[in-house]
């Protein structure tokens, strides 16, 4: 049996519970694909676990998974197994390059890409179990607003909103926080801007966003919303180094300048977000 769970682990057949999202489940979600949501996934967790923090990465990108071509990892046993009943949760839980454990999905898992009856109680179940063993739960969703997306996002406290500086990223990343804003009624949104090219950046598109928001969507729903800048990516060559190699950047050239922005919002996170005391080792 894998030790990312305790022996107490939850029984697999038993009925899931409704789960209220906890401080310690982490949504990274964005509004349209190809902005480095996984990448930013997969680093962020190897910088909270740095940081002395527990941390599973869960593969909710249950259509085009790619958490395991980011980390160069093969798993025999995959979230799909769990989902049929051929594996119990604990044996699909692998440990990752970064010091960090992995809940891989698998590619192609098209039956899985809708939300049904037993693909949301399914998820409920898997994510409830995890909650418990964890400092800290990553859910690495898919992009856009499709149903499976949005109940994802729904399970946690907090929304991590990865973009780019190009309009077709800020003009989905909008369109993704009017929806979470109007179905879950949330508050804040907390967004990374990925591949910035000058210092100040984000901070300078996340006051665009606000303002559009406030005079589109909080003016529609009567309530405020608060996008949070969390930190830059800056555009950088190791970057891709590590994406062509199938390598983890923080394990690999940590100290190269996204490396170092990575670092800084794994801070901010663990001074804002993560609960108190959340801390393994």
């Amino acid at each position: 049996m894998n030790d990312a769970l305790s022996p107490a682990a939850p029984n697999q057949d038993a009925a899931p519970t409704p789960l209220k999202p906890l401080g310690k489940v982490l949504a990274v979600t964005s509004g349209k694909g190809g902005v480095g949501k996984t990448f930013v996934s997969a680093n962020l967790a190897a910088a909270l676990a740095k940081r002395g923090h527990k941390v599973l990465v869960l593969d909710a990108d249950l259509g085009l998974a790619n958490l395991d071509v980011v980390l160069n990892l093969h798993p025999k046993i995959t979230l799909h197994d769990v989902f049929t009943g051929k594996a119990r949760l604990e044996e699909a839980i692998i440990q990752a390059p970064g010091g960090f454990s992995v809940l891989l999905a698998g590619s192609g898992m098209v039956e899985y890409s809708r939300l049904t009856p037993e693909v949301r109680d399914e998820f409920l179940r898997i994510v409830t179990g995890l909650v418990p063993h964890y400092d800290v739960v990553l859910l690495d969703t898919g992009a856009g607003i499709s149903d499976v997306v949005v109940f994802a996002v729904s399970l946690a406290s907090e929304v991590l909103m990865v973009a780019t500086p190009e309009p077709t990223s800020l003009t989905d990343a909008y369109a993704t926080i009017k929806v979470l804003a109007g179905q879950q009624q949330r508050q804040n949104v907390r967004l990374i801007v990925n591949q910035a090219t000058r210092a100040g950046m984000g901070l300078a598109i996340a006051g665009q966003l606000q303002q559009v928001l406030d005079r589109f969507v909080v003016a529609d729903l009567g309530r405020p919303i608060h996008l949070i800048h969390l930190g830059d990516i800056p555009v950088d060559p190791e970057v891709r180094q590590a994406v062509m190699r199938r390598q983890l950047m923080m394990q690999t050239t940590p100290g190269c300048p996204a490396g170092v922005a990575i670092m800084q919002i794994a801070r901010v996170l663990e001074e804002d977000v993560i609960p108190k005391g959340s801390r393994s080792r």
